[in-house]
């Protein structure tokens, strides 16, 4: 019987971090970020983790040298990645293209994948071993880009984990820079979908003209400590699969009959999520959902711009109002924030930058979600074939705990696909949330032993 997670305990040899450079010469030049990429909520380290299984047709081929060769390769096209960001004049990022590298590291584990169990999710066990932090390499300013570790399993499949600075990529320009490294790591010569910078489509208008309301910048002030508290944190991960989606559903009225699965989804979460904090009914609680704005454009966003692309429509509502109010309250405010994302928003948005100082957005009182099921990591192809998971390495987002979650796909042993959404929530509340979360998927059969099975906690 295969480990769980929570209990696996490995050893990680790693080698001494390389820089790797483009391997052939590149422009030195100063490029500026777009006023979306560089507002104060993507100034972090995002990490992603990738696992491969063995794969027999590739036998007597080292998957470290295949990815480091790749990655030179791949630079060529993707140079700004090989700089370093500088500021200028009102907190203005700029990339300096020196090509002096990304930061990678060769790595071996004394552990088959099959011993990390059934649920390749996060949170990982010794996730620092497997994406570990280089000293004094984690800043924004001054610092590599990008952080690879590729880990070889005894099994002879490996892990590819990655930890990107946010403010030169979203998840679609970090699943296309990833692509093209398989593509290069499959023997070709150039990436199939050509590197596009052009940031200057999202810079704010001269002058800039905030033109929408963005309560998602809102200056909240935290007057009742509701803040999470970062001590005795529970960590979890939830399921939700075929049956919990429908179980759902029958909570949705009929005029919302046609929402999406993550509006229902988001609705659910932040409503069993209020109730577990347990604020003061007359608190303003914030659902922030990331909403992919690249079509939003007229034209689109040029196919290949791998820069940030999305915005943080929030909604709002008082804790009272959430709580007491059937579940279609919450549905439809979350329908009509996704819906407020268009091209005017977006350019209202980098306006709203240059106009505050590049603000982040509201923290208290707020849960933040990001949809990664259609981003494409798993589809990640370095030779050894899809990823058996891909995705975020945490379950939050950004620096701040307890604030936000990924909607990760995943395929449960059963063999049903649906979403594995990690939590994060103060152990008193996460108990309220699960017991929330199971009444309302109950309805009519008790919650599965499946759905029992998946509730995850934390070893880090």
């Amino acid at each position: 019987m295969a480990s769980s997670p929570t209990s696996l305990l490995f050893k990680v040899h790693r080698r001494e971090p390389e820089l790797i450079k483009p391997s052939k010469p590149t422009p030195h030049e100063f490029k500026l970020l777009s006023d979306i990429d560089d507002q104060e909520g993507l100034r972090f380290h995002i990490p992603v983790m990738q696992f491969y299984r063995n794969n027999p047709s590739m036998q007597g081929k080292d998957p470290v040298n295949i990815i480091r060769e790749a990655l030179a390769k791949t630079l060529v096209f993707y140079y700004p990645f090989a700089g370093r960001l500088r500021e200028g004049p009102d907190r203005k990022l700029m990339v300096e293209c020196t090509g002096e590298g990304i930061l990678f590291i060769e790595a071996d584990a004394d552990v088959t994948l099959e011993q990390f169990g059934d649920a390749l999710q996060p949170p990982f066990p010794c996730l620092e071993e497997l994406l570990f932090d280089v000293p004094g390499s984690g800043g924004v300013l001054n610092c590599p880009l990008l952080l690879i570790q590729v880990t070889r399993l005894k099994c002879g499949g490996f892990l590819f984990a990655l930890r990107l600075n946010h403010t030169m990529s979203d998840a679609a320009g970090l699943v296309q820079f990833m692509a093209a490294v398989g593509e290069m790591a499959r023997g070709a010569n150039a990436p199939s979908v050509p590197a596009v910078w052009e940031r200057q489509v999202l810079n704010a208008s001269n002058p800039p003209r905030v033109t929408c309301t963005h309560r998602e910048y809102e200056e909240v002030a935290d007057t009742k400590g509701t803040i999470i508290p970062l001590d005795d944190m529970a960590h979890r991960s939830f399921f939700f699969g075929p049956s919990e989606m429908s179980a759902l559903r029958k909570f949705v009225p009929p005029h919302l009959s046609h929402c999406s699965s993550f509006e229902i989804l988001t609705a659910c979460l932040w409503k069993c999520r209020t109730i577990a904090l347990q604020p003061d009914p007359t608190e303003e609680m914030r659902i922030i959902c990331i909403v992919n704005a690249r079509d939003k454009f007229n034209p689109p966003l040029p196919r290949g711009y791998y820069g940030n692309g999305f915005a943080f429509p929030v909604a709002v509502a008082t804790a009272g109002e959430l709580s007491k109010n059937p579940f279609g309250y919450a549905l439809e405010l979350v329908r009509k924030a996704k819906a407020d994302v268009t091209e005017e928003y977006m350019r209202s948005v980098s306006s709203l930058m240059v106009m505050k100082g590049r603000p982040h957005f509201t923290v208290v009182r707020a849960y933040l979600v990001s949809d990664l099921r259609r981003a494409g990591f798993e589809e990640v192809d370095f030779g050894w074939g899809n990823a058996i998971y891909g995705g975020a390495a945490k379950g939050g987002v950004g620096a701040i705990p307890g604030v936000a979650s990924f909607y990760i796909p995943f395929t449960n042993k059963n063999g049903e696909n649906g979403v594995v959404v990690p939590f994060c929530l103060p152990a008193p509340a996460m108990e309220r949330f699960v017991k929330e979360l199971d009444g309302m998927l109950k309805v009519d059969q008790p919650v599965s032993a499946q759905t029992k099975s998946k509730f995850i906690v934390s070893s880090l």
